[in-house]
């Protein structure tokens, strides 16, 4: 037995050979032994700590496992004071030329985390039992006495924690861990406000050309050739306000951009088969499509001339244009949605409204 509470000497290593031992005339077999083939060197003394023996120690080192708890309480509405308050976007705040909200949002958060580690090992050191307890290797599976024993040292653990007569500690603990929750959901607005009705809704509307998506050029019927496919985009991507900036740019551009892309294609009349009301939507075999799969929102462009098949790359989603944008392969849930057309009175291609139908990912199926 060492000097340390809890530590025993190995067990005797057996041999494997057998010995006869007479015990009063009765002979039985016992395996034979041998010592360790190291010696036990033993373990010096325990020495107590300032807190085992000083009640001044324990109490001060009580108020400073509390202190740090408290300081990452402090850490974690911070971060949720600086992520109100300091400026993002195209006119951030600045401190020392840096983003003065990551700066704070990422030193106050990570030092609510470490106050709270530094809290528990300043806890475990100083004020947790001061044992050492050895456990001999044993098989995976645990004898019913074993896991009894482990039940038992599970709660002679959580008692030598002393978290049940440590008030302080324990309630400040609870604290700083249960603060800790509030960045967590105040970050959770990064995700953004709930869309409402934004995303039944695209920028086309009555009237609004529909213009080649890379130079904003207005498009004629005589500039598509039958079998032919333009991707476009509303004209009011390419227009400016009355003080000269342009109506959508930055963010706000993509995100308009990202439900309000189409695609153009030229048919042969005959080979139309246009859903009842849909009789009007196209001119002399030109249609209009949404370009967004209705898979997962993957832009589409594949396009089968002789088939009137458009296919999206990501998934093999099919799409018969001809046929009102029917799906005839792939996951797609839903066809894809038909923007409805007219010739404006310069003879430029207009949208008649917006899309009838939510654009973009199933998720919008309803039936």
């Amino acid at each position: 037995m060492s000097d340390r509470p809890g530590l025993e000497r190995p067990h005797p290593v057996q041999t494997g050979k057998d010995v006869a031992v007479d015990k009063g005339g009765d002979t039985t077999i016992q395996p034979q032994t041998r010592p360790d083939p190291i010696a036990d060197p033993g373990l010096p003394p325990h020495q107590p700590r300032p807190t085992d023996v000083s009640e001044r120690a324990e109490k001060r080192a009580e108020r400073q496992v509390a202190t740090l708890f408290v300081f990452s309480m402090i850490c974690a509405v911070g971060f949720c004071v600086a992520y109100f308050t300091l400026e993002i976007g195209d006119h951030p705040t600045v401190w020392l030329g840096f983003g003065a909200s990551n700066v704070i949002l990422g030193i106050s958060l990570g030092f609510a985390l470490l106050s709270i580690g530094l809290g528990a090992i300043q806890w475990s050191r100083k004020l947790m039992s001061d044992v050492e307890i050895v456990e001999h290797r044993h098989p995976i599976a645990s004898s019913d006495e074993v896991r009894t024993e482990t039940v038992t040292a599970l709660s002679q653990g959580i008692s030598d924690s002393g978290i049940g007569r440590r008030p302080l500690v324990r309630n400040t603990l609870i604290g700083a861990l249960g603060m800790l929750g509030l960045p967590v959901i105040v970050a959770l607005r990064d995700l953004g406000p709930l869309p409402g009705t934004k995303l039944e809704h695209t920028v086309w509307k009555a009237g609004m050309r529909v213009v080649n998506d890379i130079a904003g050029t207005p498009i004629t019927p005589d500039d598509l050739q039958i079998g032919q496919l333009v991707n476009a985009e509303p004209a009011v991507f390419f227009e400016n306000k009355p003080d000269g900036e342009p109506k959508f740019e930055g963010t706000e551009l993509l995100q308009a951009k990202a439900k309000a892309a189409v695609i153009l294609v030229r048919m042969r009349p005959q080979d139309i088969h246009p859903a009842k009301g849909r009789e009007n939507w196209g001119i002399n075999g030109i249609l209009c499509y949404s370009k967004i799969c209705t898979h997962v929102g993957c832009p589409i462009s594949l396009w089968e001339q002789q088939t009137h098949h458009l296919l999206c790359p990501c998934h093999q989603s099919t799409f018969d244009l001809a046929n009102n944008g029917k799906v005839i392969f792939g996951p797609a849930a839903r066809p894809l949605p038909q923007l409805p057309l007219m010739v404006d009175s310069e003879g430029y291609i207009v949208a008649r409204s917006d899309f009838h139908e939510p654009v973009g990912p199933s998720f919008w199926e309803r039936g």
